[in-house]
């Protein structure tokens, strides 16, 4: 069964909203999805930390690593937890912050015109079966809400070649895609 949106928000869906958001420009079609891997402090995985990046509240004292990244103004607009357990930050007709200076397809900009998806995990682990069971109807979603998504999905490691390798080499793209056909 795939998930109802309802005016840019996941239906049954935890929502944290964050003000790290903005309008998307004028004329933007939802035409892609983003699939990254966060994981904090790097590694690990459970409690509230990503939940803290994404509101800008996280405390740079909790851990060595959050001092290097809590000043960052970040968002997804959704997060799968490795439990698979969806939280929403962004609703998906405002333009999240997940990207950054990236391009796809030769079109800069992804931000403007993309759904940042975060997947609990690392490079170098592969995804939980629970992951894939609430990504794959969570990408069903968002193309039967935005049909000019279609085929294009694409990791952040496309997107921003040379700067980012998330969702990393066991990230399963023959699974997600042989669960949307």
């Amino acid at each position: 069964m795939i998930p109802v949106i309802v005016a840019g928000w996941l239906q049954g869906a935890r929502q944290v909203p964050t003000s790290h958001f903005g309008p998307r420009p004028r004329g933007a079609a939802i035409s892609l999805v983003v699939i990254h891997g966060i994981s904090l402090p790097p590694g690990q995985f459970g409690g509230h930390f990503v939940d803290a990046i994404m509101t800008g509240t996280l405390d740079p004292a909790a851990h060595p690593y959050f001092a290097t990244v809590a000043h960052l103004e970040v968002s997804t607009h959704a997060f799968i937890s490795r439990t698979g357990a969806i939280t929403q930050y962004v609703s998906f007709l405002d333009r999240a912050w997940h990207a950054g200076r990236s391009s796809y397809q030769g079109v800069p900009e992804c931000n403007d015109y993309s759904v940042g998806i975060e997947l609990e995990g690392t490079d170098d682990l592969p995804y939980t079966d629970a992951q894939y069971g609430a990504l794959i109807p969570l990408v069903a979603a968002l193309r039967h809400s935005y049909p000019g998504i279609g085929d294009r999905l694409a990791g952040h490691s496309d997107v921003a070649p040379g700067r980012k390798t998330d969702p990393g080499p066991h990230f399963d793209w023959a699974r997600l895609r042989r669960g949307l056909s």
